[in-house]
């Protein structure tokens, strides 16, 4: 598959399917010998488990069982963008939403964990208008975005 990046993540966490949030290097990976293999991804990204490779587990300061190789990619990440920008195939440069005021249920849309201002990404899919109620002075919609 394209894209994919050979890691190291968690035993307990390897699901084929299942989307984490890189958070970087803790203090005890200064130490370990497979620092490289399991730092070779961006801290504060969401990638998904797309293959685990059968293997080794290996021993591991932060995780209690171990970790284990597996093939990741970048994970779509819902958000919501201004409503003339969300046509499918179509690349932006993320920007956060400038709305007055929102209610607290919409937050995380319009400021998604694994996205940063000034991302390149595609629109995978619209999901449809933000609800006029949880936004004011913004036309929103929800989107699937592929940085």
């Amino acid at each position: 598959m394209a894209d994919t990046i050979i890691t190291l993540i968690g035993s307990r966490l390897a699901k084929e399917g299942g989307d984490f949030i890189f958070m970087g290097e803790s203090r005890e990976c200064k130490k370990c010998k497979l620092k490289k293999t399991c730092m070779n991804l961006e801290p504060g990204r969401k990638y998904r488990v797309v293959k685990l490779r059968a293997g080794t587990v290996h021993e591991c300061f932060i995780h209690d069982g171990g970790v284990m190789t597996v093939e990741v990619e970048s994970s779509p990440i819902v958000a919501a963008i201004e409503s003339r920008k969300a046509v499918v195939g179509s690349k932006i440069g993320y920007e956060h939403p400038k709305c007055k005021e929102f209610t607290d249920n919409v937050y995380d849309i319009l400021y998604p964990e694994g996205l940063k201002e000034g991302d390149k990404c595609t629109v995978v899919k619209v999901l449809g208008p933000m609800d006029e109620d949880a936004v004011s002075g913004c036309s929103l919609k929800m989107v699937e975005l592929k940085p």
